[in-house]
């Protein structure tokens, strides 16, 4: 299984980056994982949201390919334990397709987005900028891995 991890934008602050880039090192004994940075709309101003959503969606619905298992993390998604989440991964795996989990922009996603996701997960009923969902997301993906593997870095 492949996974990508498809987002909007550069991560920007230095303490994200090292957090993603420890966990992006770490997660190469376990999975294929590539980290694909959609690039930041420019002049947006003079856009609405959901122009800028629309948008954004073009750009996102052209990483993906028609064959993959495409999660939105949204905040409307399914609430994981890291133990459900493993599981969950585990499934994804013996399903055979490679999986694109999806960061959206400041304004989530359009509705072609939505329609083209096979499921949803929500990292947290609170709210995070899309920024530190990468570092978490990151985390919890190498977490899952560790407690596939029977490894001592979950606890219970």
């Amino acid at each position: 299984m492949k996974i990508t991890f498809l987002v909007i934008g550069k991560t920007e602050d230095d303490y994200l980056k090292e957090g993603i880039d420890k966990y992006v090192k770490r997660l190469k004994h376990y999975t294929k994982l590539e980290v694909i940075e959609v690039p930041e709309l420019k002049n947006t101003k003079a856009l609405t949201q959901d122009q800028q959503k629309n948008k954004e969606a073009e750009l996102l619905l052209k990483k993906i390919n028609v064959t993959d298992y495409v999660v939105l993390l949204d905040e409307r998604g399914a609430e994981l334990s890291s133990k459900q989440f493993a599981r969950y991964l585990e499934k994804r795996a013996l399903a055979g397709a490679d999986v694109v989990f999806i960061v959206g922009g400041p304004y989530g996603f359009d509705q072609s987005v939505y329609s083209r996701a096979n499921d949803k997960l929500s990292l947290s009923r609170m709210t995070f900028s899309h920024q530190m969902i990468r570092l978490f997301f990151t985390e919890q993906l190498y977490r899952a891995f560790t407690i596939l593997k029977g490894e001592p870095y979950h606890h219970e």
